[in-house]
């Protein structure tokens, strides 16, 4: 049996030309940004709004508050299961890359970011759905995000990975509305104030399957915390630069997709719980269709589970029982 997973790095530049590729998840941040009418105009606006944050937070040596701009690589991942030459769309990050206009210099940002996974929407809006069909009080299967979190970790563990990119992923996502957040004493120069979750949450657990730990930070000038996922330890393992470039980009996306909290008009305070029914939050003149994006994330589940679960079922079983 094939055991060694072929993974295939693509990289397409996510700029104000950019066109989603057909095995792009539709409801990815990226991807959303880049249909309709305003397609061009989205893309331009959201892409400002990252320089701009960029250079609030890397204010030493820029005066007038234009020395950096971000670049992003949308890097789509693709995995050949049986060895057939057949691949799965099986994951989508964003690569960030940080261009210095005062020295030329090209600076290689965070790879992460962003994370979009046909399995992980296989696993929350099919399996998750199906277990609890019926059932008087919500439950979690035992073995929930196993097949995935070990994927993961396989990909990051790949020589494709490693051939590819310097340091392990940081991925960044908006914090939930159903937990209460408290401010603690720590507090880092680019990540802002720490806060700690009063209780765990299910997409913690599902992201330390894939091996990875979170942490809550509020950056300066920011309106609420941030969840970060990672490998290792996030404040010494990345430059301040580095941690600049994801912020950036991914407070913009959050602001576009849950301005309700990130762009709130009320700033966090030291005890926080984020609220989707908040009606005082400013909109930014960027496009984004939610309703769609939460429809689809069950058609997409049921594309991983027809293309990708279902016809290699026996080899994904057995790889994964020999990679517990």
């Amino acid at each position: 049996m094939n055991t060694d997973f072929t993974f295939t790095i693509k990289r397409v530049s996510f700029d104000e030309h950019y066109h989603p590729a057909d095995s792009t998840r539709i409801t990815t941040n990226f991807a959303n940004l880049a249909r309709g009418e305003k397609r061009q105009e989205n893309l331009r606006n959201a892409l400002r709004m990252v320089d701009n944050r960029f250079n609030a937070l890397a204010n030493w040596d820029n005066p007038k508050g234009d020395r950096y701009s971000v670049e992003l690589d949308i890097i789509s991942v693709e995995m050949d299961v049986s060895g057939s030459g057949e691949s799965f769309p099986s994951i989508e990050i964003l690569k960030t890359n940080i261009v210095d206009h005062v020295t030329n210099e090209r600076i290689e940002g965070i790879v992460g970011n962003n994370f979009s996974s046909y399995v992980r929407d296989y696993d929350f809006s099919v399996v998750l759905l199906d277990h609890n069909k019926n059932q008087p009080q919500f439950s979690v299967p035992g073995d929930f995000g196993d097949l995935h979190g070990k994927l993961f970790q396989h990909f990051v563990n790949s020589e494709a990975y490693k051939a590819h990119f310097k340091k392990l992923p940081v991925i960044c996502l908006s914090v939930s509305d159903n937990k209460v957040y408290h401010r603690t004493e720590n507090q880092h120069p680019i990540l802002g104030f720490e806060y700690l979750a009063n209780e765990t949450s299910l997409t913690e657990q599902y992201f330390k399957k894939m091996g990875l730990q979170v942490r809550y930070f509020m950056p300066p000038n920011s309106v609420a915390p941030l969840a970060f996922y990672f490998f290792g330890d996030l404040l010494n393992d990345y430059t301040n630069l580095e941690l600049i470039s994801t912020i950036s980009t991914m407070e913009t996306f959050q602001k576009i997709y849950r301005p309700e909290i990130y762009n709130a008009n009320a700033v966090a305070g030291k005890c926080y719980q984020p609220n989707l029914n908040n009606a005082d939050h400013s909109i930014t003149q960027i496009v984004y269709d939610r309703e769609e994006r939460s429809r689809l994330a069950k058609a997409q589940g049921k594309f991983a589970e027809e293309h990708f679960i279902k016809p290699y079922q026996h080899i994904l079983e057995q790889w994964s029982a020999n990679h517990a």
